[in-house]
């Protein structure tokens, strides 16, 4: 990106940020901020959570007061995709509202899901990540909130629809704003890498519409591709050279790729009655592949017997596609080009700890922080810096190394924490050592009518999703590079009375029941560090006969969330009476 390109983005993304600061615990005007804000969760546990933490973030007053927020779990059953999420909450929104609907301006926000490619977000969800910036600290959902300030007071009654683990920045002209004026669909577009385009959507755009790149440009899109190869770019003339006024590009050429997008209230009636028409979902529907690719003059029916890109493929996705390509064809999509932007995606570990400790860029642009909301964190226990700590109490004796995150923690005396690392929600004992390139995260749980302790521990790298068909394939599941057989040993565990919790269709280090269950915080810690350390030094570390095993898919079906909440508050008390250090 060019200087004046940065600077531009800089100056526009703290604009953002003090506007939406200046929102946060007041009562807001109509038409001054959102009618209402929608979170989307996978189930009912997962609603509850939700709709607890935006309460006490309401009562905290750091959100603003005035808008409705609600929270839509999908229905019971099978899994529906985000853009079964779409329709299941357009229709919940519509029984809430009624007519009234129809002069609403809504954000939803998809944040159902596990999040198992960055299991700290797992138990209270991804859209309550702490961020090192705010005061309060903000969350992901306040940042979300932040960066479209702007977009209320220009957009007609419709819904936004956009994720809970990307951030977009972006800086257009003083003349100019983002407009959601247009009838159908109106679609955010980032110029990237062609290597980019392989992982998103990508836009294809009537090439006589293109000007000079100034900072924002408003065009028709011809075709939405989604997730294409290069050679399907090309093809489909969806590739662009880079021109001497585009500010955010170094490479000779590039693709517009897809993020946020906005429905005008006739066309989320169109798919509200596609709902009805297609009654229970019983398969994934993609809100951007399934509902974009529908779109454009170009637009073709062929994407919808396309499977490549699903991960579980049900006999009836083929048919409910075709249903939304006939429901969708000659709807507009309209393209909003963004060519001062960029696009961050923070839904896994090795992600998270590079945008919150590497990545200059977005330090700059956000100001993102080393320490945040913490107490006692000083040059010592910062190491090389590079690290990032968020709502925690150190002894002032604590090394954290570089490239590592602690976040709503407790570390005692001559604590060490390696480089590369992320310790979450613990409470680390007087003199331990995390080793480097760990994950650690401790939860509470109900167990056996009572509040228990897990302390989950995985290798940053390691994959959970990654499955086994049964337990006599264990040498196939990693776990900080050595084979689940390995580590069980070394627990004393056979692995043949290992457990996997769920139907047992599936073994994966998601459901291995690995984790001691422990009365307190802090012994829950100490014992799972003891068991990663006979891991990495390769020594014998056994288990007790009478030790409960919980898998991390358990912790979450049995999460105690009053208590994790009440921790929380605790840590809140402490930092705030003993004095910010950031």
């Amino acid at each position: 990106m060019s200087r004046d390109g940065t600077r531009k983005l800089q100056f526009a993304t703290r604009e953002k940020l003090g506007k939406f600061n200046s929102l946060r615990g007041r009562e807001v005007q109509p038409g001054e901020f959102w009618d209402v804000v929608a979170v989307t969760a996978v189930d009912g546990s997962q609603r509850e959570a939700y709709e607890l933490q935006i309460s006490e973030k309401i009562d905290r007053k750091e959100l603003p007061l005035g808008t409705h927020y609600k929270v839509f779990s999908d229905p019971p059953g099978s899994k529906i995709g985000n853009g079964g999420s779409t329709l299941n909450a357009l229709q919940q929104l519509n029984d809430i509202y009624g007519k009234a609907l129809s002069r609403m301006r809504v954000i939803l926000i998809h944040a159902g899901g596990f999040s198992q490619r960055l299991p700290s977000a797992s138990a209270l969800g991804k859209i309550f990540m702490a961020l090192p910036l705010g005061d309060p600290i903000y969350q992901m959902l306040e940042l979300k909130l932040a960066m479209y300030v702007d977009f209320p007071s220009q957009m007609k009654p419709g819904v936004l629809v956009t994720c809970a683990d990307d951030i977009e920045l972006y800086s257009i002209a003083e003349d100019e704003n983002v407009k959601f004026d247009k009838p159908g669909f109106t679609a955010l577009a980032h110029p990237s890498p062609l290597s980019v385009g392989t992982t998103h959507g990508v836009f294809v755009l009537d090439p006589h519409e293109k000007s000079s790149y100034p900072e924002m440009e408003n065009a028709s899109c011809l075709r939405f591709l989604h997730k294409p190869s290069i050679d399907k770019m090309r093809e489909s003339g969806a590739v662009w050279k880079r021109a001497g006024g585009l500010f955010s590009m170094s490479c000779a050429e590039f693709v517009y790729t897809d993020s946020t997008y906005y429905i005008d209230f006739d066309t989320a009636k169109s798919l509200m009655n596609l709902l009805t028409e297609l009654g229970t979902l019983d398969c994934e529907i993609d809100a951007y592949g399934d509902f974009l690719q529908a779109l454009g003059s170009k637009a073709t029916i062929e994407y919808t017997s396309n499977t490549a890109n699903v991960t579980k493929e049900e006999s009836s996705l083929v048919e409910i596609r075709q249903k939304i390509f006939h429901t969708l064809t000659g709807t507009p999509l309209n393209v909003i080009l963004l060519n001062n932007s960029k696009f961050y995606h923070i839904g896994t570990t090795s992600e998270y700890l590079f945008h919150l400790t590497e990545d200059e860029a977005l330090r700059s642009e956000l100001g993102l922080l080393s320490s945040v909301f913490s107490v006692h964190v000083n040059e010592k226990s910062q190491g090389s810096s590079g690290c990032c700590v968020m709502y925690s109490v150190l002894d002032p004796s604590c090394s954290v190394g570089a490239g590592s995150v602690v976040e709503y923690s407790r570390l005692g005396a001559g604590v060490s924490v390696g480089g590369g690392s992320i310790v979450s929600s613990c409470w680390v004992s007087a003199g331990l050592s995390v080793p480097a390139g760990a994950f650690l995260h401790s939860l509470c749980v109900n167990h056996q009518d009572q509040s228990r302790f897990v302390t989950v521990f995985f290798g940053i790298k390691d994959n959970l999703k990654h499955s086994v068909d049964r337990p006599a394939y264990l040498e196939e599941l990693k776990f900080f590079g050595s084979s689940l057989a390995q580590c069980l040993a070394l627990w004393g565990l056979q692995k043949e009375v290992l457990e996997f919790s769920g139907d047992g269709s599936s073994c994966s280090l998601w459901n291995a029941c690995l984790f001691p269950v422990c009365s307190d915080q802090e012994s829950s810690f100490s014992m799972s560090l003891e068991m990663l350390q006979a891991v990495l030094g390769g020594s014998t570390s056994p288990l007790s006969k009478d030790t409960q095993l919980m898998s991390m898919q358990e912790c979450l079906q049995c999460k105690n969330l009053e208590v994790m909440l009440k921790l929380r508050k605790g840590l809140r008390d402490n930092i705030t009476q003993r004095g910010v250090t950031n």
